[in-house]
Formats: structure tokens, sequence, C-alpha cells
């Protein structure tokens, strides 16, 4: 489904409304509460990831539950199911728009998702939220680990060291795919 009606980036519309000042930084909004993890701890990471990345614009992240992941990939995917991460790049700039600031894009992670992994794996449910944070940020700075040949997982890897992270979000699916088990992330970027 195209998305270039819409006015504003995807998350405001799950926000509450809040001011923008004219130069934005990244939006973070933790809909639904994680342990250890506040929204400026994840602001400041989200900065870090996007800068190690190499994308200079905002980045905005939604931290929600399944139920709105679910809702989200049926209206932009056409799949009726929850999953852990989704990237959305902004629309293509218009005329009108090409004088405000740029947004790299969206991120919505859910939260039901990550504390699964994170149990699962073994780690804080916190640090799963970053690890889903910069694979969707890798989504939107134009990585796609479905078609490149391993460069995502490979560029992943290298910033998942450099940001203290534990095992990479692509890492762990092959993993699980090289042992017949069940994989548990369906992060996709949006066109």
């Amino acid at each position: 489904m195209g998305r270039e009606g819409r006015d504003s980036a995807l998350l405001f519309a799950f926000a509450p409304s809040r001011e923008q000042p004219a130069e934005r930084k990244s939006l973070v909004i933790l809909q639904k509460k994680v342990t250890g993890l506040s929204e400026g701890t994840l602001e400041r990471f989200v900065l870090r990831a996007r800068k190690a990345v190499g994308l200079r614009a905002p980045v905005n992240v939604l931290v929600t539950s399944s139920s709105a992941v679910r809702t989200l990939n049926r209206q932009f995917r056409g799949q009726n199911k929850a999953t852990d991460v989704l990237s959305f790049p902004p629309p293509s700039p218009s005329t009108a728009s090409r004088n405000k600031p740029r947004l790299a894009g969206d991120v919505a992670i859910s939260a039901d998702i990550a504390l699964q992994n994170s149990i699962r794996l073994g780690h804080p449910v916190a640090q799963e939220i970053k690890i889903l944070a910069l694979h969707g940020i890798l989504h939107l700075a134009g990585f796609d680990h479905e078609r490149d040949n391993g460069e995502m997982a490979r560029k992943e890897q290298t910033l998942r060291r450099a940001l203290k992270l534990p095992a990479a979000l692509i890492e762990r699916v092959q993993a699980t795919h090289e042992y017949g088990e069940r994989a548990t992330t369906g992060a996709r970027r949006m066109a």
C-alpha cells in the first residue's frame, strides 16, 4: 500500500500530540513500558545507532504492543500477524515538503515479542529493544537482508559489537534456521 498521501510520520498517528521544534530530534515513544528502559535512554541509543549507520536525519521509534504492530503489518504489508520490528522509510519528498526537516523514517517495535525474545535468549528486554531498533535503523539506511547476500548481516554484526549489544538479529535468525528451530523475527523494510 502506498504512503505518499500521509502528512506526517506514521508514528504520530499513534502518539499523543507533541510540539515539534523546527530542527527535530528523533522521537521515541514507549507506548508500552519496558523494564529498564526510558524514552530518554532509547532516544540516546537511537542517536548513537543512526550515527553509526550513517543516517543524518532523525528516526522515530514506537515501542508498542503486538496487536498494534499486527495492525501496522496488516495495513502496510498485507500480513495479519504480529512481528518484532517494522521499518517505514519516509514518503518520497514532494515539492511542498522539501523545506521541512527530513526524516529517515519510522521504526515500530513489539514490546511483547521483545520480551519473549529476551527471555528465550537470556538478556534484558531493554537490550532486545535496542537490538530491534538497530535492525530497523539498518533497514531505513537501505539494507535488506532478504536481498543483499549477507551485507546487512555483516554490518549489523559490526555495529552490534560497536554498540555493545549481544547477538545481532540476523545472526540469531540464521542460527535458528541452521539448527532447525523456529525463527521469531519478521523484520521488514516497507518500500
